[in-house]
């Protein structure tokens, strides 16, 4: 087994310990935020650091890297306060993936790939039309993480669209059935396949599955 160091880490190629870094926490949640600026251009954008904030009230959060080059999405959230989360299903990886390329802010990601917009409600910026899962957010905070300059932005869910099929009797969802994707790394797309769910776990009570009666 490799052991690194924290000084050993500090010595890898940049590329490497980006790469080793991101994925050796294991698989990551894999989304679309799309966004709109003041001036119309509609922008999209692969994430992988969309965490849950809370249920009550409903709050998402996302890191954005250090601010010292353009970062679109965030500068139109900051000048629009909206946002739409939305995940990548299987046949749509080529295309996600893409929206990572560095395009100007005059620029549209959706005429660059396959993606399609989709504009629900009223709500500002687009969903992207083939997501599975949808989710329209607006501005609440941001959290500046001064270790490594990155921001943590919080935003409350104004809007969820998801397909019936999709949620159980109890709220849960189940992912796989939505063909939803996680990331490995920057680079990496896998398929996750549901091996179980359990019951709510209580001191010395056996764990009790909720799928197999086990």
């Amino acid at each position: 087994m490799n052991h690194f160091t924290s000084e050993q880490l500090k010595e890898l190629p940049s590329r490497y310990r980006a790469n080793l870094m991101n994925s050796c926490t294991g698989y990551k949640p894999c989304n679309i935020i799309a966004t709109k600026s003041k001036n119309g251009t509609t922008n999209a954008a692969i994430f992988n650091s969309i965490v849950h904030i809370g249920s009550n009230p409903p709050m998402i959060g996302f890191i954005v890297r250090p601010t010292t080059v353009p970062r679109n999405t965030y500068k139109n959230i900051r000048e629009t306060d909206f946002f739409t989360i939305n995940q990548v299903s299987e046949h749509m990886i080529k295309d996600a993936h893409h929206t990572a390329a560095k395009y100007d802010e005059d620029v549209s990601e959706f005429e660059k790939t396959n993606l399609n917009e989709l504009f629900l409600d009223n709500f500002y910026p687009p969903y992207v039309q083939d997501s599975p899962i949808k989710l329209g957010c607006k501005y609440v905070n941001e959290y500046l993480i001064k270790e490594n300059d990155t921001i943590l932005v919080i935003g409350s869910v104004e809007h969820l669209y998801i397909n019936n099929d999709y949620i159980h009797t109890d709220g849960w969802v189940q992912l796989d059935k939505a063909q939803t994707v996680a990331s490995i790394g920057l680079d990496g797309y896998a398929l996750p396949t549901l091996l179980d769910r359990f019951a709510y776990a209580k001191p010395d009570l056996k764990t009790k599955s909720l799928l197999n009666n086990s």
